[in-house]
């Protein structure tokens, strides 16, 4: 979805002036917090290698991003214009749409076998849909707002807007549990759309070009992404913000955003080289 004193001694003053000029050099990622980590952990930034770049329909208000394997599942938002799409990975073409149920304010997706699930913003509820024909086949009620969504295997992971993500049974969607995600000690908040890959949970931070991976166990962020620039035409409109994560393999990813008109398939390495551990 949806966040100086003067010095005395001219020396004093003089050093103040040369730091502050210094911290505002250069591109920065978004930070939680200047406070520094408690146990001096700082997670790593590294930047998405750009490999291709996909046509995305421009008037979709991307909530949900996901790869089944075979295709590429996309929820859009807006109450009354919300809809669970089946696109072509490949081209980004548009096979079939299906509208939310009672003008639902569409959120996050995540597929789960031949179900799809996807949350809606403040309606209150979960709808389960049948992936074969993409006909809603029940609701459920979930508490609180509905962002971000994903399925690590066991669980769903359910981002509110908020720094908590949290989990909730994978057949009656009842919740189980919570954590609060910290970024160098210091809460995360604004957690949006997600995706869970091998243990961890990649998340977008609302209006922020950058995305965060989490330690479900901890809530601690190990890796940051800084995607700053990926779509150069979002550069003055805040509203169209990075929104969509589908994993694809190894360390390659889809990542698009709200009403941009490309989707980008980049790789995610480490420092080091290879995937992020």
């Amino acid at each position: 979805m949806g966040v100086s004193a003067i010095a005395r001694r001219p020396a004093t003053w003089l050093i103040a002036l040369v730091l502050f000029v210094a911290a505002g050099c250069g591109d920065t990622v978004p930070q939680a917090d200047s406070q520094p980590s408690p146990d001096g952990a700082i997670a790593p930034v590294i930047t998405p290698v750009v490999l291709a770049e996909i046509p995305h329909d421009p008037e979709a208000w991307t909530q949900g991003l996901e790869f089944d394997g075979a295709a590429l599942w996309e929820g859009t938002g807006i109450a009354g214009r919300s809809q669970v799409r089946e696109l072509d990975p490949a081209a980004g073409a548009l096979r079939r749409a299906a509208p939310a149920p009672n003008d639902y304010y569409g959120e996050g997706i995540t597929v789960v076998g031949d179900r799809i699930w996807e949350l809606t913003w403040r309606d209150g509820v979960a709808v389960e849909w049948d992936k074969a024909t993409l006909t809603p086949l029940r609701e459920v009620p979930v508490d609180g707002e509905g962002w971000g969504l994903c399925h690590d295997g066991e669980r769903f992971v359910r981002s509110d807007g908020t720094a908590r993500l949290r989990f909730h049974d994978p057949v009656t969607f009842a919740e189980t549990g919570s954590v609060t995600v910290t970024r160098d000690g210091v809460p995360q908040a604004a957690l949006n759309e997600l995706e869970c890959v091998d243990g961890r949970v990649w998340a977008n931070v609302w209006k922020a070009d950058m995305i965060l991976r989490i330690d479900p166990a901890s809530g601690k962020v190990d890796t940051v992404v800084n995607a700053n620039g990926l779509w150069p035409g979002q550069a003055g409109d805040r509203d169209r913000v990075l929104n969509g994560i589908a994993h694809l393999g190894g360390d390659e990813y889809l990542l698009t955003g709200k009403k941009w008109p490309s989707m980008y398939r980049v790789r995610l390495a480490a420092p080091g080289g290879g995937p992020p551990r």
